[in-house]
């Protein structure tokens, strides 16, 4: 299960063939879809930055001698229209570009583009009403298209998760087909907050960098990633996954060939930002070269070139409960670094107008346990259960949170209560199992994952926790393939359970 903030996300996709520049240039080579998503009923306001954002990357776009559709604030049957469209348009080698800005949704490990009129309320409208990254991706490589690049600006906090399930904000890793470039505008699963500017921050970067010729895509993106992560102080720090095999050029040099860009160097975070208590330190922006490329199934076609830095997620862990518990002397000194931190911000202020709002305490507490000030979320849980004593994502989530410190006991009374409040909660049940696996309890453990993953196969917690139980009730084979098999999915799953001491 994995603790996160209720997230708005912009989605940004890009697609294009590897091929040498001239081909690129042909006409009808590079095809673009744009679209901005803005105006949501269900959102207390309508994004500032969508509309803006794609109007500017079309305009960009064009000038690059691509063929682009845009389209605004666009319906489910709009968007399967536009993406129909777009499919019509590739040719075998076409450079192929999907550009969304809007609300965007982490739904069993993969990422989801919301349209305007989506209903959502429970966990399966989202796979009913939102449209897959990883199917999309995979429709554009059926078509032809060489080479797939997905630029995903989707971190923002949406109005939709509470609603259905506790910890899945952000987005989710891809698995993607070969000849592919994906960029998040945050590291996975984390969220960012909107700028209320008319412009994302992303975006600016992103069209600086894309004016420079000879510089080829990767160089373009990792530039753009060291732009955001120098203008936000190390806060926003974007993920870039790779698996292109051939240079692709947004503009090639008047000679054709690519020009050396040294990227500015990596700043390292604020002190006052520094990771709490029990959270790995924190994680620099890689080299702006991209990392090497893993072959041969099951493991996905791209590899991450800038982990994610780790946040809360359910997962087996080793470590003793003295180790993983945040020093009290800290939670103070936790309060105030994250007093800034411009969704907190929003929240206490909400809290302090009126104290009865039992969704501000909830949303803050995730907030807080996402960035790994465990007590404090502790605090903002118990408050929400206060003024909702049903509250079974409040119930799960303290669970999970008092799991993670080792207080074990107190965990187990939250797991079971959620599960009697709502016997099929699959994130229950995951919390469960990671709380039997720290107790030693594998057999138990080992029902809970597999309970969990009759609902929802693609849990990656779930299937890395028993495997971990598995190897160690010694079922070793079984246990390994588990492993191999989360791995595969989540090619960061053992980086991002690292940060708490999970082994």
């Amino acid at each position: 299960m994995n603790l996160r903030v209720a997230g708005l996300a912009v989605l940004m996709l890009t697609t294009l063939p590897a091929m040498a520049p001239a081909a690129a240039t042909e006409t009808g080579a590079r095809v673009a879809l744009v679209i901005g998503n803005a105006k949501y009923p269900d959102s207390e306001t309508p994004l500032t930055e969508p509309v803006n954002d794609a109007r500017d990357v079309a305009d960009e776009l064009k000038h690059d001698g691509f063929d682009v559709e845009t389209g605004e604030n666009l319906t489910g049957e709009d968007m399967r229209l536009a993406l129909k469209r777009l499919y019509s348009r590739i040719r075998p080698g076409s450079v192929v570009l999907i550009f969304f800005s809007g609300y965007g949704i982490q739904s069993g490990r993969q990422s989801y583009l919301i349209p305007v009129n989506a209903q959502i309320w429970t966990e399966a409208d989202v796979r009913r009403d939102g449209f897959s990254l990883e199917t999309i991706l995979g429709e554009i490589n059926n078509r032809g298209a060489g080479v797939k690049i997905a630029l995903v600006d989707a971190s923002r906090r949406n109005p939709f998760e509470r609603r259905f399930r506790s910890f899945s904000a952000g987005l989710a890793p891809v698995i993607a087909p070969s000849g592919t470039l994906v960029m998040y505008s945050a590291a996975l699963s984390s969220v960012v907050s909107d700028a209320s500017t008319g412009h994302s921050l992303f975006v600016n970067e992103l069209l600086k960098e894309i004016r420079v010729p000879d510089l080829t895509a990767e160089e373009t993106l990792n530039r753009t990633r060291v732009g955001v992560t120098r203008a936000s102080r190390a806060e926003q720090v974007p993920w870039i996954s790779s698996s292109l095999a051939e240079d692709f050029y947004f503009i090639p040099g008047q000679h054709g060939t690519p020009g050396i860009a040294a990227a500015p160097p990596s700043l390292p975070p604020r002190p006052e930002t520094a990771s709490p208590p029990g959270a790995a330190p924190p994680v620099a922006p890689p080299p702006a070269i991209p990392a090497p490329v893993a072959s041969g199934p099951p493991t996905p076609a791209a590899v991450a070139s800038e982990p994610p830095a780790p946040e809360p997620s359910p997962g087996p862990a080793t470590t003793s409960p003295a180790s993983a518990t945040p020093r009290p002397q800290d939670h103070g000194k936790s309060a105030l670094a994250l007093a800034d931190d411009p969704t907190i911000k929003s929240l206490t202020s909400r809290i302090a107008a009126r104290s009865d709002d039992a969704n501000a305490f909830y949303r803050r507490g995730q907030v807080y346990a996402s960035k790994g000030a465990y007590a404090l979320a502790i605090k903002d849980f118990d408050a929400t259960i206060r003024l909702n004593p049903k509250d079974v994502e409040a119930y799960n989530n303290r669970c999970w949170t008092r799991t993670v410190i080792g207080d074990l006991r107190s965990a187990r009374r939250d797991c079971d209560e959620a599960l009697r409040l709502r016997p099929d909660f699959v994130d229950a049940l995951d919390s469960r199992g990671l709380l039997n696996l720290k107790r030693g309890a594998n057999k138990d453990a080992i029902a809970d994952f597999d309970a969990a993953l009759r609902i929802n196969p693609r849990l990656t917690s779930s299937l890395y926790g028993r495997g971990l139980a598995r190897q160690r009730s010694g079922a070793v084979a079984e246990g390994n393939l588990d492993i191999a098999n989360a791995k595969a999915m989540d090619p960061d799953i053992v980086k991002e359970f690292a940060g708490y001491g999970v082994r």
